[in-house]
């Protein structure tokens, strides 16, 4: 719902997908929200092997960067109001997500 009412779309991996997907390294949830015809990724939500059942959610800078924060703005508040126990994630110098296994849960979030 979020999505679509910033004018984006959401993509996600169906059932027979994530199994198929599963037979190289194990997830049971993929999805993306895009700009218009799969212009540009405004979102990457996804777990994977060392994560299996928390989902990460990843956004772009994207090209018009006020509009990415406002709809990241809105979509983090919705997340935090379903899923209030959800946490944020630190971002590494490079730009990268630390591994699953560096992680370290406080109350304010995760810390290397």
């Amino acid at each position: 719902m979020e999505a679509q009412a910033h004018g984006y779309h959401v993509d996600a991996a169906s059932t027979d997908e994530l199994k198929q997907l599963s037979t190289v390294s194990p997830i049971s949830f993929n999805a993306s929200v895009w700009r218009g015809n799969d212009e540009e990724i405004m979102a990457s939500a996804m777990d994977f092997t060392d994560h299996l059942g928390r989902v990460w959610i990843s956004f772009p800078v994207g090209e018009d960067q006020q509009r990415s924060a406002h709809f990241r703005a809105d979509l983090v508040k919705k997340i935090r109001e379903d899923w209030p126990d959800s946490a944020s994630l630190p971002i590494m110098p490079s730009g990268a997500i630390p591994l699953a296994n560096d992680l370290i849960r406080t109350s304010t979030g995760y810390v290397v």
